[in-house]
């Protein structure tokens, strides 16, 4: 499935396939090493908040279409009426509220808009080769404030300093070194490990990958509601049951809906 909107540039589009609790959703546009065009960044956010609320959906993958994962924002699709910098934080910040785990799969340059998407993702993994740059001081722009913070959440304030003071690339072992990303795997074995590791978030809990992902962002307001959502989930009584009988679990808790959210 695709979207981009109705002023889509030819050859750009948001493909996304939904399968075995994996969303997978594809940037793609080729001719611009996947740089995303105003009517992908506007299209973004309403994708993600329908995947958000299909339960057939257990985690997000976030990818480039080719050997690029996403080479920033495409200036030439911006009208006068555009702020790339807005419509890049609403996608991002979209992005990061996600209630679902995230993950990136980076391949190529993962620069610009494109770096934002993927530190707004959960995790990152990426294939020998990648590079990555965060370059507002090229473009003389301010690097929105909440952009940063979660830059600095990533990396540690001295690497996003190092990163958005210089705008330089820095290449996927730097980038390991930096914590930017989890795991970085050889040429050609990327999709598989994304496979193998969603496989395995599918499987876990989803209550405990839910509670964690507010605490972990910072957010700790609903020890109270998370507290009473484990002591009638089940969820505890049946890991504890797979363990001694040395079997898989099979988890049973579902998000309500009706609960507030953020």
């Amino acid at each position: 499935m695709d979207a981009a909107g109705p002023d889509a540039v030819a050859g750009a589009a948001l493909r996304h396939t939904v399968a075995g609790g994996v969303a997978t959703v594809v940037i793609s546009h080729p001719a611009k090493r996947n740089a995303m065009t105003a009517a992908m960044w506007r299209a973004l956010p309403g994708l993600l908040d329908g995947l958000a609320a299909d339960p057939a959906v257990r985690v997000l993958v976030l990818t480039g279409d080719g050997p690029t994962f996403c080479a920033g924002a495409d200036i030439s699709s911006l009208t006068g009426d555009d702020d790339p910098q807005a419509l890049a934080v609403a996608a991002e910040e979209t992005l990061a509220a996600f209630p679902k785990p995230t993950l990136a799969a980076v391949r190529g340059f993962c620069v610009g808009g494109g770096g934002q998407l993927a530190a707004a993702c959960d995790l990152r993994f990426a294939e020998e080769g990648a590079s990555f740059g965060v370059t507002p001081a090229k473009l003389g722009i301010v690097y929105a404030a909440s952009s940063t913070r979660r830059l600095a959440s990533v990396v540690g304030p001295a690497w996003a300093k190092y990163l958005l003071f210089s705008a330089e690339l820095i290449d996927a072992e730097t980038a390991l070194r930096a914590g930017l990303l989890h795991e970085l795997l050889p040429a050609g074995q990327l999709d598989k490990r994304v496979a193998e590791f969603t496989r395995v978030l599918v499987s876990r809990s989803r209550l405990t990958q839910a509670a964690a992902k507010e605490f972990a962002d910072g957010r700790t307001d609903r020890d109270g509601y998370w507290a009473g959502q484990g002591a009638g989930s089940g969820d505890t009584a049946e890991g504890v049951a797979a363990f001694l009988a040395r079997r898989p679990p099979v988890f049973t808790w579902t998000p309500d809906p009706g609960a507030p959210t953020g």
